[in-house]
Formats: structure tokens, sequence, C-alpha cells
């Protein structure tokens, strides 16, 4: 797959597309949207482009001419590494999907690689493998022989994971991320996966764990029944989920993460065989300096 342009390799393009921004900054979004919309004439192929002229247009209130824009950029680069499906159901354009496009996250991760530990741990007060270790510890305080840490990225929750962990497997979907993790030294062994598509074949697992993972994927019933079967009968899964403020069972937020009603992870749980063993309501990091209520689970196999 080709890397997407952050410029459109017309000079003329780019100089209109470099107003344009200037404009939407200080809050001229209609103008801005027009001379977008001029300079993609030039470049009718910048998906990036296609992607700014939607924001632009969602700015200045023309939610119709949004959804062109990013409708564009689908059928530029059907596998949506910059995430227009997910700003389409934002703005009611379409339906939210069951999950993220698998190649937008990947291409999320790999970008935000670098920064990821900074910005998280540093700057958004990111809470989860340590809330997460600490449930875990509660439940007997007991050394696990074999951990899946899935969603791994750069190895925040490996850290926390290590001193109680015989052999630790990370799996991540992002490249960029592993080789971060992978310079922890932290990890038995590291692979490349999608939770979506995630296909184990190795001995059951005795803790499983899942930080900020599920907020990707949406509908939990897939993930959940994978994981069950690869969870050995005394073993521990423990993850995170933002929590649902509004009635449903979940809902894909304006953050682009999903957000899950605590009645919903018990039920999900519950038709795969596992019983709740802890959940409790943590702030899990800030965002926009606002606290994001998360849900802190584990859970076990139910008892025969």
């Amino acid at each position: 797959m080709k890397p997407l342009q952050a410029s459109s390799g017309d000079l003329i393009a780019d100089r209109r597309a470099d107003f344009a921004e200037m404009l939407h900054a200080a809050g001229d979004h209609a103008p801005a949207a027009e001379l977008m919309a001029d300079a993609l004439v030039l470049a009718p192929g910048w998906v990036a482009g296609w992607l700014l002229l939607g924001e632009m247009q969602e700015a200045a209130g023309r939610l119709d001419q949004a959804a062109l824009a990013w409708n564009k950029v689908l059928a530029l680069e059907p596998a949506d590494r910059l995430g227009a499906t997910l700003r389409l159901a934002l703005i009611g354009k379409a339906r939210p999907p069951a999950a993220h496009p698998s190649a937008f996250v990947e291409t999320l991760f790999d970008q935000y690689a670098d920064t990821f530990e900074t910005s998280l741990v540093e700057k958004l007060a990111y809470r989860v493998p340590a809330l997460l270790s600490e449930a875990v510890q509660m439940q007997g305080g007991r050394m696990f022989g074999l951990a899946l840490d899935l969603g791994c990225g750069t190895g925040l929750m490996g850290e926390m994971l290590r001193p109680f962990v015989k052999r630790l497997e990370g799996y991540d979907i992002s490249a960029s991320m592993l080789k971060k993790a992978e310079a922890k030294h932290l990890y038995d062994y590291l692979a490349k996966a999608d939770l979506q598509d995630f296909s184990y074949a190795g001995p059951r697992a005795d803790l499983i764990t899942a930080a900020d993972v599920f907020i990707y994927l949406g509908g939990l019933e897939i993930i959940t029944a994978k994981v069950s079967g690869m969870l050995a009968e005394n073993g521990l899964l423990a993850f995170s989920v933002e929590k649902l403020e509004t009635p449903g069972d979940l809902a894909l937020q304006v953050s682009r993460r999903y957000a899950h009603a605590q009645d919903y992870v018990r039920k999900v749980l519950g038709d795969n065989g596992l019983a709740v063993l802890s959940l409790e309501e943590k702030i899990i990091r800030q965002d926009r300096r606002e606290p994001v209520m998360g849900l802190i689970v584990v859970a076990g196999h139910r008892p025969h």
C-alpha cells in the first residue's frame, strides 16, 4: 500500500491548501473550504486534502458537503487509513461501523509511536495499566505462568505485568509500537496482529490483558468469544473500556473511540461463560482537560 501523501504534489495546490488551513485555524471555515476545494481541482487524487476539506465543511456547518468530501476519501482509499468512515458516522451520514477500520488503527499508532508515552502518560495522565495491574493483584496476588498482552503498544501494560508473570507475550497491530516494546526487553514474544481477525494457537493463558484496546473494537462479542477460548480454566481476563454515559450498549464518541455500558459488558462476558470478578468505575485519563471515566474489569471462567 502506498504511503499517504502529506503534500498534494502540486506547488500551487499546496499553497492554496496552506492558506486554507490558516483561514480554518482562524475560524473562517467557509472561505477555507472554498479555497481548499480550489486546491483539490488541481490535485483531485490527494486523499489527505479531501479529508481536510471535509473537516472545513463540517466546521462551516455544511454536513452534506463534508459527507461528499469524506466519501471521496473512501473512493480514493477504500482501506480508510484516515478514518473517513468514523467521521461520516459522527455527523450522521453513515451508520457507525462495527469496529474501527483496521488500516486506520494501524496508521494512527504507527504515526503516534514516537510520542505515545509522553503524550499519554505525561500529558493525559493515563492510568489504565496501573489500574488493571492493581485489579489483577486483588484476585489473590499469584504468579501467572503465561500472560497475553493484547494491543500491547509500547509495553506500558507489560511493565506492570512483568514482575508477576513467568512468560509474557505481546500482540499489536502497529509495527512501530512493537519496535518500542521490543526495545524494553519485557516480552518473551512479540507479534504483529489485528485483534479483529486474531488467531492464536498457543497454550491457554493464565492471564489475558487488553488495556485501552476494546475502545477501538466496538462490539465485543467476537473478541470475547475468542478470548474465552484462549483462557485457562482458572485464568483471568483483565481489560478496560470507556464508560458509556448515554442509553444503549455502546456508542462511537466524538473522540472517535467507543464507549461501552456496564450492563452490556456483563452480558457479553456472561454469554461467553465468563463471570465478572471485579468491575470498578475509575478515571482512566484526561481528554481535553476533562476526566474520562472508564470501567476496569477482571473476569474469569464460571465454575462448573
